[in-house]
């Protein structure tokens, strides 16, 4: 973050706006609190002064016409008028995020990201309730045969991002994806953590030399559900 957002001349009410940014998120402000947050100094009283004629005025404006007229810094308008393009773009551009539903799309998706991997390595994908990927995070490596996985850093990503739903990924460096005792197990405990935390657990996908295993599918998501033998990959 730019170390300007927390410089000594922020008045104790920008730095409140800023906090309630941070805890409730920019949807929260008003538009002249969101504009405030672009201006160096005696940002409340200018941003006011800006934004009395709306949005469209202020973002149409020439950048020398708020240079000399309105009293900003070239950094300033360049902030602002950066602000309005990249609104612009937004809303103009498709989303390009893959949305993930099946076993096989998310199978098609992660299997570049795991192919010629040596170690075991854990990953949570985050969704939002239409399953489109807000984020993908790796979460641990483990060795040749195993993955200690804390459940604080699985659920961390999704926390942050607000996710509604989660897929956990994991690999088998031996080429076989048959899921091991351990790893079901995992996913049961990791399946109740989401419950509480109000996240739904999608599939948890387990990937080898030969395709890939969908605990979903496999019906082995469920508490009653039989565990794998024993004899399968078993730590």
């Amino acid at each position: 973050m730019d170390g300007e957002w927390l410089e000594p001349t922020r008045t104790s009410g920008l730095e409140e706006t800023l906090r309630r940014l941070i805890r409730l998120g920019s949807s929260a402000l008003s538009s002249t609190e969101l504009i405030a947050l672009l201006l160096r100094k005696d940002s409340p009283t200018r941003a006011a002064e800006l934004t009395e004629h709306g949005l469209r005025w202020l973002l149409t404006q020439p950048p020398e016409a708020l240079i000399e007229f309105h009293g900003l810094e070239p950094m300033e308008v360049a902030r602002v008028l950066a602000c309005g393009e990249l609104a612009r773009r937004l809303h103009q551009a498709p989303d390009d995020r893959p949305r993930l539903v099946t076993p096989n799309e998310i199978y098609t998706w992660a299997r570049p990201r795991f192919v010629g991997l040596k170690r075991e390595e854990f990953h949570v994908l985050c969704l939002n309730n239409r399953n489109i990927l807000l984020r993908h995070v790796r979460i641990t490596e483990g060795s040749v045969d195993q993955c200690q996985v804390d459940p604080r850093e699985a659920f961390a990503p999704a926390v942050a991002s607000r996710a509604s739903a989660l897929v956990l990924i994991h690999n088998h460096p031996s080429g076989d994806p048959e899921p091991s005792v351990h790893d079901v197990t995992l996913t049961r405990h990791l399946k109740e953590a989401a419950r509480l935390l109000c996240i739904r657990l999608v599939d948890h996908l387990v990937l080898g030399d030969t395709g890939f295993v969908s605990m979903l599918q496999r019906g082995l998501l469920g508490a009653d559900a039989p565990l794998p033998s024993s004899r399968l990959h078993a730590p």
